[in-house]
Protein backbone atom coordinates (compact mmCIF):
# COMPACT_ATOMS: atom_id res chain seq x y z
CA UNK A 1 0.00 0.00 0.00
CA UNK A 2 1.68 3.37 -1.37
CA UNK A 3 0.58 6.52 0.29
CA UNK A 4 0.96 9.71 -1.38
CA UNK A 5 1.47 12.56 0.46
CA UNK A 6 2.19 15.35 -2.20
CA UNK A 7 -1.05 17.05 -0.80
CA UNK A 8 -0.29 17.13 2.93
CA UNK A 9 1.24 20.52 3.90
CA UNK A 10 4.60 20.42 5.96
CA UNK A 11 4.60 20.85 9.34
CA UNK A 12 6.33 24.17 9.45
CA UNK A 13 4.00 25.88 7.00
CA UNK A 14 2.31 28.27 9.05
CA UNK A 15 -0.92 29.29 6.74
CA UNK A 16 -3.95 27.07 7.29
CA UNK A 17 -7.25 28.07 5.60
CA UNK A 18 -8.95 29.75 8.51
CA UNK A 19 -6.89 30.98 10.82
CA UNK A 20 -5.54 34.27 10.77
CA UNK A 21 -1.99 34.53 11.15
CA UNK A 22 0.89 37.39 11.85
CA UNK A 23 2.14 39.14 9.04
CA UNK A 24 5.24 41.61 8.40
CA UNK A 25 3.84 44.96 8.91
CA UNK A 26 6.29 46.12 6.11
CA UNK A 27 4.53 43.66 3.80
CA UNK A 28 3.43 44.95 0.17
CA UNK A 29 0.15 43.47 0.68
CA UNK A 30 -0.44 44.35 4.52
CA UNK A 31 0.65 48.00 3.06
CA UNK A 32 -2.19 47.98 0.02
CA UNK A 33 -4.33 46.65 2.31
CA UNK A 34 -3.64 49.30 5.06
CA UNK A 35 -3.79 52.22 2.09
CA UNK A 36 -7.42 50.32 1.00
CA UNK A 37 -8.83 51.39 4.53
CA UNK A 38 -7.58 54.69 4.55
CA UNK A 39 -9.56 55.35 1.37
CA UNK A 40 -12.35 54.05 2.88
CA UNK A 41 -12.12 56.17 5.90
CA UNK A 42 -11.53 59.04 3.82
CA UNK A 43 -14.37 58.62 2.07
CA UNK A 44 -16.77 58.82 4.93
CA UNK A 45 -15.41 61.27 6.85
CA UNK A 46 -16.57 65.13 6.93
CA UNK A 47 -12.84 66.16 7.46
CA UNK A 48 -11.87 69.37 5.03
CA UNK A 49 -8.28 67.19 4.85
CA UNK A 50 -7.09 63.50 3.63
CA UNK A 51 -5.80 61.23 6.02
CA UNK A 52 -2.76 59.35 5.42
CA UNK A 53 -1.38 56.13 7.43
CA UNK A 54 1.70 56.93 9.31
CA UNK A 55 2.18 53.32 11.10
CA UNK A 56 1.27 49.98 10.56
CA UNK A 57 1.07 48.95 13.81
CA UNK A 58 -0.11 45.61 13.58
CA UNK A 59 -1.03 42.97 10.75
CA UNK A 60 -2.90 39.76 10.49
CA UNK A 61 -4.09 37.54 7.58
CA UNK A 62 -6.04 34.94 7.14
CA UNK A 63 -7.18 32.99 3.70
CA UNK A 64 -10.74 33.28 3.15
CA UNK A 65 -11.11 32.65 -0.82
CA UNK A 66 -8.78 35.64 -0.97
CA UNK A 67 -6.92 37.18 1.60
CA UNK A 68 -8.33 39.32 4.60
CA UNK A 69 -6.28 41.34 6.56
CA UNK A 70 -7.15 42.63 10.02
CA UNK A 71 -4.99 45.87 10.17
CA UNK A 72 -4.24 48.08 13.49
CA UNK A 73 -3.16 51.41 11.58
CA UNK A 74 -2.38 54.98 12.67
CA UNK A 75 -3.56 57.61 10.24
CA UNK A 76 -2.52 61.44 10.17
CA UNK A 77 -3.98 64.29 8.63
CA UNK A 78 -1.63 65.39 5.65
CA UNK A 79 -1.78 68.76 4.47
CA UNK A 80 -3.86 67.53 1.13
CA UNK A 81 -7.47 68.73 0.72
CA UNK A 82 -10.07 66.12 -0.30
CA UNK A 83 -11.62 68.39 -3.05
CA UNK A 84 -8.23 68.29 -5.04
CA UNK A 85 -8.27 64.76 -4.84
CA UNK A 86 -4.56 64.16 -4.55
CA UNK A 87 -2.64 60.87 -4.86
CA UNK A 88 -2.21 60.19 -0.89
CA UNK A 89 1.71 59.38 -2.28
CA UNK A 90 2.17 62.75 -2.69
CA UNK A 91 0.26 64.03 0.35
CA UNK A 92 2.68 65.28 3.56
CA UNK A 93 1.31 65.04 7.23
CA UNK A 94 0.41 68.13 8.64
CA UNK A 95 2.98 70.29 10.45
CA UNK A 96 1.28 72.86 12.09
CA UNK A 97 0.36 71.96 15.31
CA UNK A 98 -3.78 72.90 15.68
CA UNK A 99 -4.40 70.84 12.40
CA UNK A 100 -2.56 67.64 13.22
CA UNK A 101 -4.65 65.04 14.19
CA UNK A 102 -3.85 61.53 14.77
CA UNK A 103 -6.67 58.50 14.98
CA UNK A 104 -5.79 54.97 15.50
CA UNK A 105 -7.99 52.96 13.23
CA UNK A 106 -8.91 48.86 12.61
CA UNK A 107 -9.28 47.83 9.04
CA UNK A 108 -10.57 44.46 7.97
CA UNK A 109 -9.70 44.53 4.29
CA UNK A 110 -10.62 41.00 1.97
CA UNK A 111 -8.97 41.33 -1.42
CA UNK A 112 -9.35 38.63 -3.73
CA UNK A 113 -6.99 38.72 -6.49
CA UNK A 114 -8.56 36.51 -9.29
CA UNK A 115 -11.61 39.10 -9.05
CA UNK A 116 -9.71 42.33 -8.30
CA UNK A 117 -12.05 42.68 -6.10
CA UNK A 118 -11.71 44.74 -2.34
CA UNK A 119 -14.21 44.64 0.37
CA UNK A 120 -13.97 45.81 3.85
CA UNK A 121 -16.15 45.51 5.87
CA UNK A 122 -15.12 47.08 8.97
CA UNK A 123 -12.72 50.48 9.42
CA UNK A 124 -12.74 51.68 13.30
CA UNK A 125 -10.93 55.47 13.70
CA UNK A 126 -10.99 57.20 17.00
Amino acid sequence: CVVSVTNVPPPHSTIRPGSPVPVNTNNPGVRKAARFGVYRYNNSSNDLFLFKESQIKKAMVQIVRGLKYMLHVEIKRTVCEKRDHSSLDSCHFQREKNLQQMLRCYFEVWITPWTHKVHIPVAHCH
